[in-house]
């Protein structure tokens, strides 16, 4: 079947050939149609990343939507969202024309009103991001509606999900950071009421983040973001940090933090079931059928798998990149 591989770490993946992964207990398997290329797709191959560099060659794709072709538990031609180990255990992921894939890995697309109108690539691109900026406001955050929100990396999948979630629960207002003009348009395209420009001067950009005060803040940023957006929060405030785009530390202020009752939480999708990822999933695809939420996205055929990784390594990208993958049977 053709497929991406990894021969070489640090390397981009190229269009060849791979077996036909086999069905077996407990595996599925999926005939791929759309899969994203994430930045932990890259970090995986890289062979630099904490899960150890993955045995070569292999197939990255950590997230795909497809069709079940064999399954002991869903009935072949069931539409699904898929999660893969690809690159952090050993076994081959979604960047191919069929994937075997765990069974309580798969989240079935079908149920009624899910996600009638979302295409599957649509779906690739929200994917995992839309599950931890779903859970982080509703579960993690606990927003509530009249809250005010700030976003940072409002221009990136998790932060467009964020804002597009904020608003239909009902969030006052929402406020995006970014770093360039494009995340500013995604941002005000996913429904930011304002968009303010990432400083690396912490007074600076408190200053630029001034009035409201936040009631939660989603940080994908971290660095001197998430020490500006500290001082800025709310009586109450939360901020939830899931990543550090601009840096591994901040500097919290204990007398800020203590004076607001405020609280620094940190999120990771690792830590939910099964069925809280099949929840959240569903939960933003019904709000995307709606119009509600959206990523935008750029589609890529397999065979041009390599620049698409180049693309995506150097940030040259109009938003996320998605694999299109059509089997030859």
């Amino acid at each position: 079947m053709r497929a991406a591989v990894v021969h070489t770490h640090g390397e981009p993946p190229s269009h060849g050939d791979r077996p036909v992964p086999a069905a077996a207990e407990g595996l599925s398997i999926v005939r791929v149609t759309a899969a994203p290329v994430v930045p932990l797709d890259l970090l995986c191959a890289s062979g630099t990343s904490y899960f150890g560099p993955p045995a070569l060659p292999y197939v990255p794709g950590v997230q795909g939507v497809g069709v079940v072709e064999q399954s002991a538990s869903l009935v072949p031609g069931t539409r699904v969202f898929f999660a893969t180990s690809a690159g952090m255990a050993a076994g081959d992921g979604s960047f191919a024309e069929r994937a075997a894939v765990p069974d309580a890995d798969l989240i079935p697309l079908e149920a009624p009103a899910t996600d009638a109108g979302v295409p599957d690539a649509s779906v690739a691109a929200i994917g995992l991001s839309g599950v931890a900026a779903w859970m982080i406001l509703t579960s993690r955050a606990q927003l509530r509606p009249g809250e005010q929100v700030l976003v940072m990396g409002g221009g990136g999948a998790v932060g467009q999900v964020a804002i597009g979630a904020a608003r239909v629960l009902e969030a006052a207002r929402v406020v995006a950071l970014v770093r360039s003009d494009a995340s500013r348009e995604r941002a005000l395209a996913a429904g930011a009421d304002e968009v303010v420009a990432l400083s690396t001067d912490v007074d600076e950009l408190t200053e630029r983040l001034g009035a409201p005060a936040y009631d939660v803040v989603v940080d994908s940023v971290f660095g001197v973001a998430a020490t500006a957006a500290s001082r800025v929060l709310a009586p109450g405030g939360r901020l939830v940090n899931l990543g550090g785009s601009s840096g591994d530390a901040a500097t919290f202020s204990s007398s800020v933090l203590r004076s607001k009752a405020a609280s620094v939480l940190g999120y990771t999708n690792n830590a939910l079931t099964a069925e809280q990822r099949r929840d959240a999933l569903t939960a933003v695809l019904r709000h995307a059928a709606a119009g509600e939420i959206a990523v935008a996205h750029e589609t890529v055929a397999l065979e041009h798998v390599a620049n698409a990784w180049k693309r995506q390594a150097a940030g040259e990208t109009a938003g996320r990149l998605v694999l299109t993958i059509t089997a030859n049977d």
